[in-house]
């Protein structure tokens, strides 16, 4: 009958202490705006090659409109902005492995993607664009079935090219790239967000220009990993600020010379 008793009030404590374990485990994953806090410093990856957004310049800095928006975030939380650029087809499977903090790399909200990840609330607007060569003949979208569409890895943009009929669909690791090959005549045209076209047509640095309408509209925000509410909920607020105080459109009409902040 001891016996019985003692074992039971083992079995009490080690469900009492696992019980405990699993809490304490549950809060430190949840707290996540308080992991960034107590380490001073908040990592936001984005892929470093998507001017005028975030990219390198001639002294090899990373800048751009998304990294001003970085750091005017991590100004705000009171932490130091820690840039982190990486490949944009394994970006958001770093993020959820934990490698940073989130994404602040122009990513568009869509429904695949909400999945895996959450999303603040958008912090600019946008829409998917055809770029091609000047002198190419082409008129309209409708122009580029059968024909080769260049796309950067893992955007929502191989999608558009599929669905214009595209007989090949060529991919790139950032719009540099896209660009280059469309202004080399390797590939018909190239779809990308139409900041990013017309700052290349704005530019010259290329010799394209922009086909039609943009396909359909973009909201661009913030991925956070799924669990990191607190974290969210700060960024949410911290941008919500940003839009109604006019910081947002500061930094939109600095580097693109309009505001793409509002719907």
């Amino acid at each position: 009958m001891f016996k019985s008793k003692k074992m039971l009030s083992w079995g009490i404590v080690l469900v009492v202490a696992l019980g405990l374990l699993l809490t304490g485990c549950g809060e430190k994953e949840g707290d996540a705006l308080q992991r960034v806090k107590d380490a001073g410093e908040i990592s936001f990856a984005m892929s470093g090659g998507y001017p005028p957004f975030n990219y390198y310049n001639e002294k090899d800095e990373l800048v751009g409109f998304d990294v001003d928006v970085c750091k005017e975030v991590a100004k705000r939380l009171g932490v130091e902005f820690k840039p982190v650029t990486t490949d944009w087809s394994g970006i958001i499977e770093g993020l959820r492995s934990g490698a940073y903090d989130g994404i602040l790399g122009s990513m568009a909200v869509t429904e695949k993607r909400l999945k895996v990840v959450d999303f603040s609330v958008p912090y600019y607007y946008s829409g998917a664009q055809l770029v091609v060569k000047k002198g190419s003949g082409f008129t309209s979208p409708s122009d580029l079935e059968g024909k080769v569409i260049g796309v950067v890895t893992g955007t929502t943009f191989e999608n558009d090219a599929e669905e214009l009929g595209a007989g090949e669909v060529k991919l790139y690791k950032d719009d540099n790239q896209t660009l280059l090959e469309l202004d080399n005549d390797m590939v018909d045209a190239v779809i990308t967000d139409r900041v990013v076209g017309v700052n290349a047509v704005n530019k010259g640095t290329f010799s394209v220009e922009l086909l039609g309408n943009p396909l359909r509209s973009e909201d661009i925000a913030v991925a956070i990993r799924k669990g990191d509410d607190s974290l969210k909920a700060e960024i949410d607020k911290i941008l919500e600020e940003m839009h109604q105080d006019g910081t947002l459109t500061e930094f939109s009409e600095n580097w693109l010379s309009t505001d793409i902040t509002k719907k």
